[in-house]
């Protein structure tokens, strides 16, 4: 994440109750991060002006806040954020998780906490509310996380993917298979769905493997479409690849989806990582649902995305 070792890292975490900050803030202490969480907003300037220079070459700083911190005001809060961003001894970052409402509401149900909004109104009103009142701050993060579809672990994996300190000064890349049936990876910068190719799912002798395996490997390469589109893939994110490091970009995530995230997918994904590699870049290479045993089920269930012989 550091691009300057000797500028202060300083981690903004805010967003929705509910939506994980105690548990991203917990992986950032974890991770060598110094947390601290609800931090009383004015003293937030004070706290960072009597670092020391000696300070900003130690663990770097995660701070939580959230609708219920002292002080809290979005606008206020803003102009300080352009403040830190001004000065060259700090590298500041803001991180927003966000959850949809109904997941949300069922999160409150299951522990039986008030919303801090509201007021004897009902949860649904008093999240709208808190949306309301941090829209501006999710518009002008650097990262937003939805973790609506996130388990503890996912949400787990992908702070350490981001923000483990003192990863190296290239672009992070992350490259996934998945399946369109659970969902798209909420962090996926650039997706790309590989449903057009014949699905090795229909093919009873190919059906147990998976694209890890040589055999699916050979049924994806001799399908006519694969080579121009798979081609134009590949140079469309070695292009941009370098634009977004122009960019600023810290970490970027590739996604390849089919139905079930087990054949075309994962062929696809590894043959991208292959090509990322040969190309001088170091990704990290996630096959979400590879060994879901329901990969098989939502692939027979869902022919119409896919192009078998004799199909529409």
């Amino acid at each position: 994440m550091a691009e300057n070792r000797e500028k202060l890292q300083l981690l903004l975490v805010t967003g929705l109750l509910g939506a994980g900050k105690s548990t991203a803030l917990r992986q950032l202490e974890d991770l060598g991060w110094e947390m601290i969480d609800n931090f009383p907003l004015r003293f937030l300037q004070r706290q960072i002006d009597d670092l020391t220079e000696e300070d900003r070459t130690q663990a770097p700083i995660a701070i939580g806040f959230d609708v219920r911190t002292r002080d809290f005001v979005p606008r206020k809060f803003l102009s300080y954020l352009e403040t830190l961003e001004a000065r060259d001894d700090i590298a500041v970052t803001l991180l927003f998780l966000d959850c949809a409402g109904q997941e949300l509401e069922r999160r409150y149900n299951e522990t039986r906490r008030p919303h801090p909004l509201g007021h004897g109104r009902p949860v649904h009103e008093a999240m709208a509310a808190e949306r309301e009142l941090l829209a501006r701050l999710r518009e002008r993060a650097d990262f937003v996380f939805d973790t609506t579809r996130f388990s503890a672990n996912d949400l787990q994996q992908t702070i350490r993917e981001h923000f483990s300190p003192g990863s190296p000064r290239q672009m992070a890349l992350t490259v996934t298979s998945f399946g369109f049936a659970r969902g798209i990876p909420p962090v996926a910068d650039l997706v790309f769905d590989m449903r057009f190719l014949d699905n090795p799912h229909w093919d009873e002798k190919l059906r147990p493997l998976t694209g890890e395996d040589e055999e699916i490997a050979q049924h994806i390469e001799s399908d006519p479409a694969f080579a121009p589109a798979y081609g134009k893939i590949e140079d469309l994110i070695l292009t941009l690849l370098p634009l977004y490091e122009r960019q600023g970009r810290g970490y970027l995530t590739i996604a390849f989806g089919c139905t079930g995230g087990r054949h075309r997918s994962v062929y696809s994904a590894r043959k991208a990582t292959a090509a990322l590699r040969l190309a001088g870049y170091s990704p990290t290479l996630v096959h979400r649902t590879l060994r879901s045993r329901g990969a098989d089920l939502v692939e027979g269930n869902q022919p119409a995305l896919d192009t078998r012989p004799g199909t529409a």
